[in-house]
């Protein structure tokens, strides 16, 4: 049993630290959209339709992020939330990564791994804490972020 805790306990901090990371990445993309597109995109980052669209991702990102971030914090008391709010990031990220892969040999050969190894470590970060929140409903360390 401790070892199912500690790894709920682990994913749980994993899955606060996605989400917190996910409100990071949209604010920046909100106020500095070509900043964040840039790796993924390149030189197009800096185009008007890429930066609207840039921003639109980044609101996105926001609201998942701020979304977890207010569910993990209620896990204690309202436990069933934080699961499926985390879910949704990771399945946001999965396919983040799944266009990038259709699109590899147009996208930057430089950076273009480090956006599909980005996205991919938090898809896989954000399903690993969406499972640990599922199967250790109320764990009090699912919820806590740093003090």
């Amino acid at each position: 049993m401790l070892r199912r805790e500690a790894w709920a306990d682990a994913a749980g901090r994993g899955a606060w630290a996605v989400a917190a990371g996910r409100v990071a990445l949209g604010l920046t993309a909100l106020a500095w959209p070509s900043v964040p597109a840039r790796p993924w995109v390149g030189a197009t980052a800096d185009e008007v339709p890429v930066q609207v669209f840039g921003r639109a991702l980044g609101a996105r990102d926001l609201a998942l992020g701020a979304g977890a971030l207010v569910a993990l914090r209620r896990q204690a008391t309202e436990p069933g939330p934080a699961s499926a709010w985390v879910a949704a990031g990771a399945l946001s990220d999965a396919l983040d990564v799944a266009v990038s892969l259709a699109s590899w040999g147009g996208l930057p050969r430089m950076t273009r791994w480090l956006v599909v190894a980005s996205a991919g470590g938090a898809a896989l970060a954000g399903a690993a804490g969406a499972l640990a929140l599922r199967r250790v409903p109320g764990s009090s360390v699912a919820g806590a972020g740093p003090a």
